[in-house]
């Protein structure tokens, strides 16, 4: 039987990096009492956490009438704790609601190589409607924080300058600004 993770009302959750933009790798942090959990995304899962999480909030204030209070980032602490050591780099993630207990749930499972035929490892975690605000919240500012995108391929311009495939050769490198 994989390990399983299991938080059952986080203290604290957030997502974080380390590295320089370009070469960032993503985490998901959570703790509940002296267990701290790490895991290893990818910048386009912390982004879709954060919509999903987002969404998953206004579905909960139209079916339930459950407004989530806006959260006060500037009271939080978000950032990574030490140590960060990852458990697993995730490959899917889901997230739900429990009305009666009025918190959201967060599943996630391993990523295998495909080579390995195991089953993967899980982790659920379980928040506040507010403290998951205050994750996506963040997690849309981490992710802004990287290399700005290229208007034209949609490609992430890099520190060194980034040559554009759409321009086919006709238009200059586009530049780091």
């Amino acid at each position: 039987m994989p390990e399983e993770y299991n938080l059952d009302l986080v203290d604290f959750i957030t997502v974080g990096t380390i590295g320089p933009p370009g070469q960032r790798v993503f985490h998901l942090q959570a703790a509940q009492g002296d267990s701290l959990l790490t895991l290893i995304i990818e910048k386009e899962q912390a982004a879709a956490l954060a919509d999903s999480i987002l969404g998953l909030l206004d579905e909960i204030k139209a079916k339930f009438g459950r407004e989530t209070p806006p959260a006060d980032l500037s009271g939080l602490d978000l950032d990574l704790q030490e140590p960060i050591l990852p458990a697993f780099r995730v490959a899917q993630m889901g997230l739900g609601y429990d009305d009666e207990k009025d918190r959201l749930i967060l599943v996630v499972s391993e990523l295998l190589p495909q080579e390995i035929d195991a089953e993967p490892r899980t982790a659920r975690m379980v928040a506040t409607r507010s403290q998951m605000y205050a994750l996506a919240i963040h997690a849309q500012e981490v992710v802004s924080q990287g290399r700005p995108i290229c208007g034209n391929c949609g490609r992430p311009i890099d520190p060194e300058g980034h040559f554009c495939p759409k321009s086919n050769g006709h238009r200059k490198p586009t530049a780091w600004v």
